[in-house]
C-alpha cells in the first residue's frame, strides 16, 4: 500500500470516529498552550513549543490563529470559560458576588501573572492588545452582559442603567489592582464592589414619586 493511500485511509478512519481531525488538532493545540502558560511566561514561549507539545505543525497553528499570542489568550479564555462561567441563578447579588469572588481566585492564582503579562505587553504591542481585546475581553463581556440583561428584563436592574458602564464598574477595580499593585486583590474587595454595584443598579428601583411630585425613598427589596 502506498504512503498516500495509507494517509487517506487513516484520515477517513479518524473522521469516522468523533470529531473531525482538524478539531482534534485544535483541541490539542489549546491544551498545549495552556500547559505552557502554566509553566512559563508567554513572552518566552514559542509557536514551535506549542506545535511540539500538541503534535501538530506550525502551519496548522497559523491556519487558525494569526500569532502565538492569540493561541495563548484563546486557550486561557476557553479554560476559564469552562472553570468560571458567569453564574445565572436568578439572584442578582449572588450572581455578581460569586463571579467577582471567582475572578479574585483567578487573578491571585497561577494564571494571574499571565493576565498581568498580557496587559503589560499590550501597551506596546498592538497584536497582543488586539488579541486580548478580541479573544478575552469581548467574549467575557458578552457573557456577562447576557446575564445582566436577563436581570434587567426581570426588573432587578433599573432600566436606565448602562450595562456597558456597569460591567466596567464590576471588573475595572480588579484590573487596576492587578496592574497597579497598590492594594491586594481580596474576597473583601469582591464583596465591597458587589454592594456598590448593587446599590447603583437598584437605586432607581427604590424610589417612586407621589402625587405632589415629591420623591419617596423606600428600602430596596432584599431579593434584588
Amino acid at each position: 500500500m502506498s504512503t498516500l493511500t495509507k494517509e487517506l485511509l487513516d484520515e477517513s478512519s479518524m473522521r469516522g470516529r468523533g470529531r473531525p481531525r482538524d478539531e482534534d488538532a485544535r483541541a490539542r493545540i489549546l491544551q498545549a498552550a495552556i500547559q505552557i502558560l502554566e509553566s512559563t511566561c508567554f513572552i518566552n514561549a514559542t509557536a514551535d513549543a506549542i506545535a511540539e507539545r500538541a503534535g501538530a505543525s506550525k502551519a496548522t497553528i497559523y491556519r487558525w490563529w494569526p500569532n502565538k499570542e492569540a493561541v495563548f489568550i484563546e486557550a486561557l479564555r476557553e479554560t476559564t470559560a469552562q472553570e468560571l462561567p458567569f453564574p445565572d441563578t436568578g439572584d442578582l447579588r449572588e450572581d455578581i458576588r460569586q463571579q467577582l469572588h471567582n475572578f479574585v481566585k483567578l487573578l491571585t492564582g497561577r494564571r494571574g501573572r499571565t493576565f498581568k503579562a498580557f496587559i503589560a505587553a499590550g501597551q506596546s504591542d498592538p497584536e497582543v492588545a488586539e488579541a486580548f481585546r478580541n479573544l478575552w475581553i469581548k467574549p467575557r463581556r458578552a457573557q456577562t452582559r447576557a446575564v445582566l440583561e436577563r436581570h434587567q428584563q426581570a426588573g432587578r436592574i433599573a432600566p436606565e442603567i448602562d450595562l456597558e458602564c456597569f460591567i466596567d464598574l464590576l471588573y475595572g477595580p480588579f484590573y487596576l489592582r492587578l496592574v497597579g499593585g497598590h492594594r491586594p486583590l481580596t474576597p473583601a474587595l469582591a464583596d465591597a464592589i458587589t454592594d456598590m454595584a448593587l446599590a447603583a443598579a437598584t437605586h432607581s428601583l427604590s424610589e417612586s414619586v407621589d402625587g405632589s411630585g415629591e420623591t419617596i425613598r423606600s428600602v430596596p427589596d432584599p431579593a434584588l
